[in-house]
């Protein structure tokens, strides 16, 4: 396990060993999606010591925040009428449903139920404009880790050297021209995010 993990908590979070869950998470990822995972793992944990956050849920949430990543369409759209979840999530796509659709996944498979993990999980393809901390970690963490290479990663970087409120109005900012300039839809709650926390 991980040395910075305080490992009664995880073990109280999560019903298998560190070992065990970066196995079931190389079972379903290729080896791309999979290192950047154990990146946004130590990339959370480490954010999260610098705002003196938890950081053990922050791992969690870092390691296993593209669990569902490379999961079919079809898996998708099961989880989506299985959880009673709103029919507007048909609309998109993987870009979305990985972090929305994929908390199931995790807590199914995985056995994990913690909310906030879960919820980190969820939030870090959309956000939310009530995003808690742990949100923000992962949200910052899976955009900023050190195998990133953007236009735009370094200003967000910078921004988190000032402080991580900074980077998420940073990574919002980003995010929403990307994706107009991609003429790509934009989900709402990514917008109502903007709103509140991506124009300070």
């Amino acid at each position: 396990m991980a040395s910075d993990y305080d490992p009664q908590l995880f073990q109280e979070l999560v019903p298998h060993t560190h070992e065990e869950v970066v196995a079931a998470l190389k079972e379903h990822l290729g080896d791309y999606r999979f290192q950047h995972c154990l990146r946004v793992e130590k990339q959370a944990m480490t954010i999260a010591e610098t705002v003196g956050a938890d950081v053990t849920r922050a791992g969690i949430a870092g390691l296993l925040h593209d669990y569902a990543k490379e999961r079919t369409d079809e898996e998708f759209q099961v989880m989506i009428t299985a959880q009673h979840l709103s029919a507007d999530l048909l609309d998109y796509g993987n870009a979305i449903w990985h972090g929305v659709v994929g908390r199931y996944f995790v807590e199914q498979e995985l056995g994990i139920h913690d909310e906030p993990i879960l919820q980190a999980i969820g939030r870090h393809t959309i956000g939310d404009p009530q995003m808690t901390t742990l949100d923000k970690i992962v949200f910052v963490a899976d955009y900023v880790e050190p195998g990133r290479d953007f236009p735009g990663v370094e200003d967000a970087r910078a921004a988190l050297a000032i402080g991580l409120d900074q980077a998420v109005a940073k990574e919002l900012q980003e995010t929403i021209l990307h994706l107009v300039q991609k003429q790509n839809k934009i989900y709402p709650t990514t917008f109502a995010t903007y709103n509140e926390l991506g124009t300070n």
